[in-house]
């Protein structure tokens, strides 16, 4: 089969898999976390940097990782390109090399992210009968499937809504444009304040309160692992009833040690007092 009926499979099955339906997928970081417990965060990176997928081979724990953007879009779709690696076990053996190459597996992860974020009887179903799609469909697929336009346009033209030129013209748009141009700007906006947050992986930050719970860690390295204040930390931690115990020292009482039977010979000089 070619990568793009592989990826377009894989998405099914695993929609399929974990009962997500044909609708738009909402958080998809808690979605890749819950469904495949693999820990997912949100980092700071160079602006040339958006996502990775690094898997430790001794004790196969797979860790995904993107970038904070102001690109909404983009980061979904790494999101679920790199999901397709793990689910494909694209598992890198080389230390070197072209990585923006577009191989078979690069053009199936992203066939997969496509189709695993705007699956086309989900397409179908949100268009209904209608022949022909607008500028106004466009936005209204990109705001509903949270999508850029390019991979919408695409989705469009598959299912023979749109023309191949259509295609090629509507892939030049960007998504700022289309929330401008069809009043859903306010949305955009929250959209993007969003993905510029850090996000720590879930279950790592689970572990983390709890050991506070227990008292054996601060709240500073909860504040450290979500890249803010502890007095943000320690606040939300109060609101929100969360407490750690009490660490008490217990002191025996005097009359409660045991007797020490000390033998103080050994620091005698081996002389004899002089008496006069």
């Amino acid at each position: 089969m070619s990568p793009e009926v592989d990826g377009q499979e894989a998405a099914a099955q695993f929609r399929a898999q974990h009962h997500l339906g044909v609708q738009p997928l909402g958080d998809l970081v808690a979605i890749i976390e819950q469904a495949t417990g693999i820990d997912v965060a949100v980092l700071d990176a160079d602006p040339d940097e958006h996502g990775m997928t690094m898997r430790d081979p001794e004790r196969g724990a797979v860790f995904i990782g993107v970038a904070r953007t102001l690109n909404p879009m983009r980061q979904r779709s790494t999101l679920a390109h790199e999901l397709g690696h793990v689910l494909f076990e694209d598992w890198a053996e080389k230390s070197s090399g072209d990585w923006s190459a577009r191989t078979p597996t690069e053009r199936r992860a992203d066939a997969f992210a496509q189709h695993l974020l705007i699956p086309q009887d989900g397409l179908a179903e949100f268009l209904g009968n209608r022949d022909a799609a607008s500028p106004a469909t466009l936005s209204a697929i990109v705001q509903r499937f949270l999508v850029s336009p390019a991979m919408a346009a695409i989705a469009l033209h598959q299912r023979k809504y749109i023309d191949a030129k259509t295609k090629e013209d509507w892939k030049t748009w960007t998504t700022p444009q289309l929330a401008v141009r069809f009043g859903w700007t306010d949305h955009y906006h929250v959209l993007q304040a969003d993905a510029d947050q850090r996000r720590a992986p879930q279950r790592l930050l689970a572990r983390a309160v709890s050991g506070y719970i227990e008292g054996v860690l601060p709240a500073r390295a909860i504040a450290t692992l979500r890249g803010v204040s502890l007095g943000d930390v320690e606040a939300e931690l109060s609101q929100a009833g969360v407490v750690a115990k009490p660490q008490t020292v217990a002191w025996a009482a005097a009359e409660d040690l045991p007797e020490v039977d000390v033998d103080l010979s050994d620091l005698d000089d081996g002389g004899t007092a002089d008496e006069s």
